[in-house]
């Protein structure tokens, strides 16, 4: 029993931990050294070409690490990278409903959820959007959203001029 909790726990802190891990990767890999493929998604739509874009390497960023914890974690050990794998999947689950499907619209499998939490993170996604260039972005992250998303936009915008 012990041992499924400890598995339980390093899956769960791994979700969490990939929050932060996704935020700088965002902030200083895709808006640094590998803008050439985050670029595209600053783009607005009708500037784009096809369903795929150059930002979905990033993907195989993330997915290779998980993968490599699942083969390293149940071949060699120690077994609990293979829930670090889990844990890194999990967030890439959600990282996919809640930004390409929710946010952007990429598949039309649910329109708009309705709650302040969503309205928030559309807000700080919009925010961050709202560049269309590598510098001076705001809102890197994706669950963990500022407070000043909470408020309608107009109030968080009068409040920072």
């Amino acid at each position: 029993m012990e041992t499924i909790i400890f598995y339980v726990f390093v899956t769960l802190a791994t979700v969490v931990a990939m929050e932060f891990v996704a935020w700088f990767a965002h902030k200083y890999v895709m808006h640094g050294l590998l803008w050439n493929w985050h670029e595209d998604h600053h783009k607005p739509h009708y500037e784009k070409h096809g369903f795929f874009e150059k930002n979905d390497l990033f993907f195989l960023v993330f997915a290779i690490p998980s993968a490599a914890c699942y083969i390293i974690g149940s071949s060699f050990g120690p077994f609990w990278l293979f829930f670090v794998g889990i844990g890194i999947s999990i967030y890439g689950v959600i990282y996919f409903l809640i930004h390409d499907v929710y946010i952007h619209q990429r598949f039309k499998w649910f329109k708009q959820l309705d709650s302040t939490y969503s309205r928030a993170i559309l807000r700080a996604h919009g925010a961050h959007h709202a560049k269309h260039t590598k510098e001076d972005c705001e809102s890197f992250g994706l669950l963990v959203v500022e407070k000043k998303y909470f408020k309608k936009r107009t109030n968080w915008i009068k409040k920072e001029a």
